[in-house]
């Protein structure tokens, strides 16, 4: 063990005084937040480019006469502008478009009202906003003319008054009779980042001990270590070295989180870090809700206060979350998967004399991985289907799919069943992992299947 010890220094201390570990351990969250803020901005970027629509109504309904000749009644916005034209077949833009200025021809059929279709026509892909804009418009024109066909009058402004916007809060009651507030959408991405880090920790770390044990093996060093340590024990120190690093950077990331999240949260969401006043739950849930009625919807202060509320909502359902729960099964689901799989590609390592021929060998150890991944999607949906328990079950699995269940609730029993079967199929595949390394560490030139490496299991001593 002593050995053991001295190996997982060297592997842990060799790699923490990195400077890639420096850096990457304190850009880690930075990193991470800008690769979910950047895309959220630039979705939000507006494109201002003005984009001229010609017009061809053969059904009459979006035209109306104007000063100057026939007006779209669909309204422009800033960036999209319409131009109408009559008489004038489709053929005729066809061979010109391109050089006519226009993006695109809007061709409403004379019988829309039966066909429900309309054509745009361009010479480049028509964007979705523009899309999207001409088809709300018009579904709102022609819901106003089937209306005024009943001799309705003031549409716009019944339709204003029966407009509705319900926010459908979910309210968990916990065993001790106490009420907690969660948002479905916190909690699955809340499980979804878990499964996640668990997949790519597992990855980098269990291919650094891959690559460590390529190097170690090129350079023929590996011949000088086993002569004074088994190679057992060279394996786990590697194994649990490398795995101790990956454990170190995760809890710095924690620490780095925390203290950006309370930071992001006293800057932007100043309210939210004042003493909250108990939530009442139950009948007063309607009293808050006949007093936001009074609320002037759609001005600038009820968007506002709908998006502080939302802000509440979110930290609301962070604090149902069991944070000790949660950071204990992301610990021991990331250990012992790592563990599992770390030996795996310690195998591989040990099978190859450079890196380009691991691809080949890799893919059936990754492949659990990839398939929880998938699963990993499906269960965000349901976490409680048959799917998703057994492949939360399944060690190789497990340490992915089961991060996602944990934030809905999962019953004990099968949290003690799945960590079982995980630490269990890891010291399995630790026994056999290790035959095949004593064996692959020390071969040289020649190329290794799996055929081969069953033969070793066989007939290894």
């Amino acid at each position: 063990m002593n050995k053991i010890g001295l190996i997982i220094r060297r592997e842990y201390l060799t790699r923490v005084r990195k400077k890639s570990f420096i850096i990457m351990s304190v850009l880690g969250p930075l990193i991470f937040a800008a690769y979910i803020l950047i895309p959220m901005y630039f979705a939000t970027l507006e494109d201002r480019e003005e984009k001229l629509m010609v017009v061809i109504d053969d059904s009459g309904l979006f035209t109306a006469q104007g000063p100057d000749g026939p007006v779209f009644t669909i309204q422009e916005t800033e960036t999209i502008k319409f131009q109408v034209v009559k008489g004038v077949p489709i053929e005729t833009f066809k061979e010109t478009f391109e050089e006519s200025g226009y993006y695109g021809l809007l061709f409403i059929p004379a019988n829309i009202l039966a066909s429900n279709s309309s054509l745009i026509y361009s010479t480049k892909q028509t964007s979705i906003e523009i899309s999207e804009y001409l088809k709300r418009s018009m579904e709102s024109e022609i819901e106003d003319l089937k209306l005024a066909q009943h001799e309705i009058e003031d549409i716009d402004k019944i339709l204003a008054e029966v407009e509705t916007s319900i926010n459908v809060r979910n309210i968990k009651w916990t065993k001790d009779g106490k009420t907690q507030e969660s948002n479905t959408g916190v909690i699955m991405g809340i499980g979804y980042l878990g499964g996640m880090m668990i997949f790519f920790f597992i990855f980098f770390f269990g291919s650094q001990v891959m690559r460590g044990v390529i190097e170690e093996k090129v350079s023929r060093i590996i011949e000088v270590i086993v002569s004074s340590v088994k190679p057992f024990q060279l394996m786990m120190g590697k194994i649990i070295g490398v795995g101790l690093v990956g454990l170190t950077q995760f809890l710095i990331w924690m620490v780095l989180s925390a203290v950006l999240v309370t930071g992001l949260k006293a800057a932007f969401f100043p309210e939210l870090t004042q003493t909250p006043t108990e939530q009442v739950v139950g009948s007063d849930l309607f009293d808050q809700g006949a007093s936001a009625q009074d609320m002037s919807i759609g001005t600038p202060e009820g968007l506002a206060n709908q998006d502080m509320d939302m802000a509440k909502e979110i930290f609301a359902s962070l604090k149902s979350i069991n944070a000790g729960i949660m950071i204990a099964s992301f610990l021991f689901f990331f250990i012992f998967g790592y563990l599992l799989y770390a030996s795996m590609f310690a195998v591989v390592g040990s099978m190859v004399d450079n890196e380009t021929d691991t691809q080949q060998l890799i893919f059936p150890v990754i492949l659990p991985l990839i398939l929880g991944i998938y699963v990993m999607i499906s269960a965000i949906n349901n976490p409680d289907n048959a799917l998703a328990f057994w492949f939360s079950i399944i060690p190789f699995t497990s340490p992915v799919v089961m991060m996602v269940r944990i934030p809905f609730g999962v019953p004990w029993w099968q949290l003690a069943l799945s960590g079982s079967l995980l630490v269990l199929t890891f010291l399995a595949m630790t026994w056999v992992a290790a035959k095949v390394y004593r064996t692959g560490i020390l071969m040289y030139g020649k190329k290794v299947s799996y055929r081969e490496v069953w033969k070793w299991l066989r007939y290894s001593s």
